[in-house]
């Protein structure tokens, strides 16, 4: 991010050369008063949520929503760009309760998360916030300055705030080893207060930052260490692994998470040795036991896949904050996308016989307010100097174009879903362990996934399909079982939709395989839709599923798609001796952008893309060739 924010800072100085004289002569032309500000926060009235009811335990497991990455004013970035609130008030708003916006507005879910992780970074933990330097957002409050002041006072702190954050990095006052210490140590304590079995998991966790290539560091019981491993202690990322390996030899479960992969320059899944990296089989197997799931939607961008690197998925071009790395020397987005990563897994197997990037899928948000911004309707974004309100992120409230500001390309950001058999903290982490987790760009839509010889599709109308499916095949993250005389495999699958959100238009597979060569395809199939729609057999898909966003009124009906969609499929393509991976993905009808809300509030034309088909992925089933 901070590369990004240098280009901003560049591109924001040059303006304001011209513009001044503008702003000078003109009094008064700039004006921001934005008028999607909320009322302004009242401690007194704001409550936290009741506790609500417990999840029963379920054998079959049931689908738990939360946000595995979350960041407070412990973060020097959060701090700079105005953010004051503590794990507390993270913690307190996953359940459902009421906080304070660095804009100064009160923010609320709709539904209470099921669990939640604070990851503030671990390079400088809680220093800033410490030292409270002489920054723009401790001069005049955000609030008073999106009311009452224009755009060139507002684009001058947040050039400001830039400069302060490239210039001198995490360590903008320096390390002071006894704030570092408390912040942990409140961090922990934070997560122990709020942390209700049945109810709420609170994870204890930390984001470990180097060069691109971020990891959220998520442990699964109290048990932690002394002080997060930072990128101070090594920015090389075999060395987390092999400190957290260590932790886990010690009795402290944790597990790391990348994250941002889209915007590492393919540096996140290489696929030959890069720097300090040196391929081996051990290496492989120690960055797959630490790092067993990676996050795929979130605020920064998508990081699924791309469409130059899918270019026969029609939904791949899906929030794409556009920063590509390189593969082969051509160019594109190699080693920067989670499906592209599972091929170069193939690929490596083939050739080498083991396998670095056997992973699934979680969705987060980076929400650096101590908040989960998921809701379009409701998006109260990521930074508020950045990003925190509807003038901010239109381009209304500052001097450079839209598409330059991180308010322009960032999006509503993502949730991790994980089925797990009861709502602790050892469930969900034995869950994320073994992959059986799935992402989604914000609905809480829930989609299973099966595989095995003897699925059998009647099962699917019956009360309960999982039980028959656990019996008989293995769930979305495991491994295909060894194959049984010349079956293809069998998968079940089915989604419902988020009741509180839009129905859903189709269900999918996404297979990746590699063929005698070693180079690795992928293809999308198709598998049920809404509306008794037929597949185009030009395309192999089916047609669109129409649209009913109103988009100058920021609305939508749910007149179309389907509250359910299930599926069973015999890979008819299978090939015994090809490895391969299948996973789901589901969508939704298309429901308006939180940017139309944000034209609405504001009265302008929304800018393209108007709408999004919000969705789900499951993590992968492998199956492994002799």
């Amino acid at each position: 991010m901070v590369k990004k924010l240098f280009r901003f800072a560049a591109a924001a100085t040059l303006l304001l050369l011209l513009l001044v004289v503008v702003f000078l002569v003109i009094p008064g032309l700039g004006r921001v008063d934005d008028p999607g500000l909320e009322p302004a926060f009242d401690q007194d009235a704001a409550s936290p949520a009741p506790r609500g009811t417990a999840s029963l335990p379920n054998p079959q497991r049931t689908a738990f929503f939360g946000d595995l990455h979350v960041h407070t004013s412990f973060s020097t970035d959060a701090y700079i760009f105005g953010v004051r609130t503590l794990p507390e008030d993270a913690y307190i708003f996953a359940k459902g309760g009421t906080i304070e916006h660095g804009a100064g507005y009160p923010i609320r879910l709709s539904q209470p998360l099921d669990f939640l992780a604070v990851t503030d970074h671990a390079e400088y933990l809680g220093t800033a916030r410490a030292a409270s330097p002489d920054i723009p957002t401790s001069r005049k409050q955000l609030r008073a300055l999106l009311k009452t002041g224009n755009r060139f006072e507002f684009t001058k702190y947040w050039l400001q705030s830039v400069i302060a954050l490239t210039s001198k990095g995490f360590g903008f006052v320096g390390a002071n080893p006894e704030v570092e210490a408390s912040a942990w140590s409140e961090t922990i304590a934070a997560a122990e207060r709020h942390n209700d079995p049945g109810f709420f998991t609170a994870f204890i966790g930390y984001e470990w930052s180097s060069l691109g290539i971020h990891r959220n560091v998520v442990y699964g019981s109290g048990e932690v260490a002394a002080r997060p491993f930072s990128s101070l202690d090594s920015n090389q990322p075999q060395n987390l692994w092999r400190e957290l390996e260590s932790q886990n030899e010690a009795g402290q479960s944790v597990i790391a998470i990348p994250h941002n992969m889209n915007e590492s320059g393919g540096r996140m899944y290489p696929a030959d040795a890069i720097e300090e990296l040196v391929w081996t089989s051990e290496e492989a197997m120690l960055r797959r036991r630490i790092e067993p799931v990676s996050e795929i939607y979130q605020i920064k961008g998508t990081s699924e896949t791309h469409p130059k690197l899918s270019p026969r998925d029609p939904f791949a071009d899906f929030e794409i904050v556009d920063l590509p790395g390189y593969r082969g020397g051509k160019p594109g987005a190699g080693g920067a996308y989670a499906r592209d990563a599972l091929r170069t897994g193939l690929e490596i197997f083939a050739a080498r016989g083991w396998n670095p990037y056997v992973f699934g899928f979680v969705g987060s948000t980076d929400s650096h307010n101590a908040s989960s911004p998921v809701e379009e309707n409701k998006h109260h974004g990521k930074l508020p100097l950045l990003d925190g309100s509807a003038a901010i992120r239109s381009g209304e409230a500052i001097l450079l174009p839209r598409s330059q500001t991180p308010g322009g390309t960032w999006g509503g950001g993502g949730l991790a879903g994980i089925w797990a058999e009861e709502n602790t903290r050892s469930s969900l982490f034995s869950a994320l362990r073994r992959r059986e987790t799935f992402a989604t760009s914000g609905p809480r839509i829930a989609v299973r996934l099966f595989g095995g010889w003897g699925l059998e599709a009647r099962w699917l109308e019956e009360s309960n399909p999982a039980a028959r499916a656990y019996a008989a095949g293995v769930p979305m993250g495991a491994d295909l079982p060894p194959r049984e005389s010349n079956a293809a495999p069998r998968f079940l699958l089915w989604a419902l939709k988020d009741p509180a959100a839009a129905h859903l238009d189709r269900l999918q597979i996404i297979k990746g395989w590699v063929d005698a060569s070693g180079q690795s395809f992928e293809r999308v199939y198709d598998l049920a839709a809404s509306g008794g729609r037929e597949i185009d057999p030009a395309s192999g898909f089916y047609p669109p599923v129409g649209s009913t966003v109103d988009i100058a009124g920021a609305s939508y009906t749910n007149t179309i798609g389907s509250t359910t969609l299930k599926a069973y499929w015999i890979d008819p393509d299978f090939d015994p001796a090809q490895s391969a991976f299948y996973y789901a993905r589901v969508l939704e009808i298309p429901t308006p952008r939180m940017s139309t809300y944000d034209a609405k509030t504001l009265g302008i034309d929304a800018p393209e893309p108007a709408t999004i088909q919000e969705r789900a992925a499951t993590s992968a089933i492998f199956y492994w060739g002799p």
